[in-house]
């Protein structure tokens, strides 16, 4: 039996319907039902956070995650799939009109993302004062505490409604297969099958 975590929501939703495409039935959680058994499959509904730490601890054997989140947590899992679906980016916003000066000796930035910043700003050999938030990460340049954010975009709306605006993308993020690496080792004839049929179906 493959163990796969699916994050909540919508990419839960979109990676179920490439399941039932690939294997022709159902796969349904019952209301607030957080695992679900199917043949051969066993679902798990995981925070997206939460999917590639299943994985890499290897309580799932693959699961389906954001590239962003991937990068951020930095887990050693296989990356074996982009399913092309949950597109976002990860982007610096500042406020409407403001430009990015990466000659300032110093920037305060406000994220949730801590370790894509970090090295992003790295790569650009420019000092940044990173502040660690967990919500309404909108609200750090319009109040001073930081004089840009760096945030998950899908259409921008949300900076728009807060008088911010992308200024720089820093990563485009797409839902990927990922796997355990001992589970790749011990299921490769299954894991490779099932990579087959869904690369297959997308």
């Amino acid at each position: 039996m493959l163990t796969i975590a699916l994050p909540k929501g919508r990419i839960a939703q979109d990676t179920l319907e490439i399941f039932e495409r690939v294997f022709e039935k159902k796969f349904i959680f019952d209301d607030r039902k957080l695992i679900l058994e199917s043949g051969d499959f066993k679902f798990l509904l995981v925070r997206n956070q939460d999917v590639a730490t299943y994985v890499y601890h290897q309580a799932a054997d693959i699961g389906v995650v954001g590239l962003d989140t991937l990068e951020e947590q930095g887990l050693d899992v296989i990356r074996l799939l982009d399913l092309k679906q949950g597109y976002c980016k990860v982007s610096i916003g500042m406020r409407a009109g403001e430009k990015l000066d990466f000659s300032k000796p110093e920037l305060k930035v406000a994220t949730k993302m801590v370790n894509i910043t970090r090295s992003y700003f790295a790569s650009k050999a420019v000092s940044a004062d990173i502040i660690k938030l967990y919500g309404s990460i909108e609200l750090a340049p319009l109040v001073g505490l930081a004089d840009m954010i760096v945030d998950v975009v899908q259409t921008g709306a949300t900076m728009k409604q807060n008088g911010l605006e992308v200024v720089e993308d820093i990563l485009e993020s797409t839902t990927h297969l990922i796997a355990n690496k001992n589970s790749y080792f011990f299921k490769k004839s299954e894991i490779l099958d099932l990579y087959e049929k869904i690369n297959g179906a997308i």
